[in-house]
């Protein structure tokens, strides 16, 4: 069994003891990553860029832990393996930007020289 499968496995058992399921069709599990992820957000507001590389920790952990948890719980109701998926993101992001034009630079691919 994967790392990703365990955390999947007690992210489910903890919901299932609490009768969470219920909640958890796709809808609210994407709209519960977007809360969150807007929360984890919110520990960089108004934020200048030396202080928000002080971010608390703790709560950067725990906003993190959030995050996390709703997409692993998301990928794992549509069956999907969140190492694959990754690895066929980089492999796709690889192609739109080569290292030969992508390097060093912040555009989008699609205005590479």
């Amino acid at each position: 069994m994967s790392d990703f499968e365990e955390l999947l496995d007690a992210l489910e058992q903890f919901r299932d003891e609490r009768d969470w399921g219920q909640f958890h069709d796709s809808k609210n599990l994407a709209l519960a990553l977007s809360i969150e992820a807007a929360e984890l957000n919110e520990l960089f507001l108004w934020k200048k860029e030396d202080e928000a590389e002080q971010v608390d920790k703790v709560r950067l952990r725990e906003e993190l832990a959030d995050v996390f948890a709703y997409a692993i719980m998301l990928a794992g109701r549509h069956g999907l393996d969140v190492p694959e998926i990754v690895k066929d993101k980089i492999a796709k992001n690889a192609e739109k930007y080569p290292v030969e034009k992508a390097k060093g630079s912040s555009a989008k691919y699609e205005e590479l020289k």
